[in-house]
């Protein structure tokens, strides 16, 4: 009888973390500077790290914990240059 409960919950963080990214293609769209735009895109990728994850337990492998550790590394290294090219412009 509880083994619907995981799967509710699962589906229910999809729901938010769907909701999270169409604030943050919003805000990646709209973004009246350059610095909210690199946050939005930081915060989609995180996001999608969050779909991977969850996709992950609800298939019950392990093989997509991977995934997201590149994703973050490069979101990472992304931000990170662009933050400091922005940095060297102005």
């Amino acid at each position: 009888m509880y083994t619907h409960i995981p799967d509710t919950v699962i589906i229910i963080s999809m729901a938010l973390l769907l909701a999270a990214l169409f604030i943050g293609f919003i805000r990646l769209v709209r973004g009246p500077g350059v610095a909210e735009r690199i946050v939005a895109f930081d915060l989609m990728s995180l996001t999608i790290l969050g779909f991977i994850l969850l996709y992950s337990i609800y298939d019950q492998n392990a093989i997509y914990i991977d995934i997201p550790i590149v994703i973050a590394l490069v979101a990472f290294i992304g931000t990170v240059s662009v933050s400091s090219y922005l940095k060297q412009k102005g």
